[in-house]
């Protein structure tokens, strides 16, 4: 069983060394070490610090906005932890401790949370888009050819005219004249 440390900073402007030396007094053993925006998901000293974690180790931040910007970050990386039987701990939040019962319950209730949250987002948009469609709103993208060009395309590529011929004609590519249908 290994404790291992990830401190991140925002900015080079910053340093890592007072996360550093919290997480070496709580027992970490190494620390992994990155500048790199919280809202950026690859961040290669976490993918570092998740791949060396094996069962029975744990992973401890100083405070949970070093390690994720969302709660759906932070779910994501608490799975991938859980997955590899290890646990996590932050520093400052005593609630996000996944090594004791308490805390596997809050992580636990927060995904409940942000799943409920998530379908919710997803029943309102798809109400959202039935509702367009009855007022006959049309979705996707506009179409790169109108339809008297698509009409005149798809008689020239039954001619047998090469498609990228007829797509330079009308500057789109051959593929959206090869996926034409009419």
């Amino acid at each position: 069983m290994a404790t291992y440390g990830y401190a991140r900073v925002s900015t080079d402007g910053q340093s890592v060394e007072a996360q550093v030396e919290q997480l070496t007094a709580a027992g970490a053993k190494k620390v992994f070490r990155e500048t790199a925006s919280g809202a950026k998901t690859d961040r290669a000293q976490l993918r570092r610090a998740l791949v060396a974690l094996a069962e029975g180790d744990v992973l401890i931040v100083t405070r949970l906005d070093r390690l994720a910007r969302s709660t759906r970050d932070l779910l994501n990386i608490l799975a991938g932890i859980a997955e590899r039987k290890a646990g996590f701990k932050s520093l400052s939040d005593s609630w996000a401790d996944t090594t004791t019962p308490h805390g596997r319950l809050m992580v636990t209730v927060l995904g409940g949370l942000a799943e409920f949250e998530r379908d919710l987002i997803r029943s309102r948009t798809s109400d959202g888009r039935e509702r367009a469609k009855a007022r006959g709103v049309k979705m996707g993208r506009k179409p790169k050819l109108t339809f008297h060009q698509q009409s005149e395309a798809v008689a020239r590529r039954n001619a047998g005219e090469a498609l990228t011929e007829i797509a330079r004609s009308y500057a789109v590519s051959h593929s959206t004249i090869s996926r034409l249908k009419i």
